[in-house]
């Protein structure tokens, strides 16, 4: 009888540990959900605010620079056309980097993410 008993007992202790195993996972997962959701979203507000300001104040610029740019040519058109052209040629260059920027952002994500 003491091997049922003491067979029942480890039983009993093995199921304890095991669901006491199971709600320390849970709570872990929970938590690193609750950290990698507020990374997350973080970093979304960031990039949408410091996006939204970078944005304006390239405008600008790019206004100023093709009023700059018509005045010293006597036609403000060619200005606007030349800080056009400017910004097509940029928009190009980063369009032949899309690859190299998509492995950077990567990197550095997954540093963040599994860390």
């Amino acid at each position: 009888m003491s091997l049922l008993d003491s067979v029942s007992e480890t039983n009993a202790h093995a199921t304890k540990v095991g669901e006491k195993y199971l709600k320390t996972s849970y709570e872990y997962y929970k938590l690193k959900i609750f950290e990698q959701l507020t990374i997350s979203i973080g970093m979304v507000m960031k990039i949408i605010l410091i996006g939204g300001f970078t944005l304006i104040g390239v405008s600008f610029l790019a206004v100023a620079l093709a009023l700059s740019i018509g005045e010293a040519l006597n036609n403000a058109t060619l200005g606007f056309v030349s800080v056009g052209i400017l910004f097509f040629i940029l928009s190009a260059i980063l369009f032949q980097l899309r690859k190299h920027l998509n492995n950077f952002i990567i990197k550095k994500l997954s540093k963040k993410f599994f860390n």
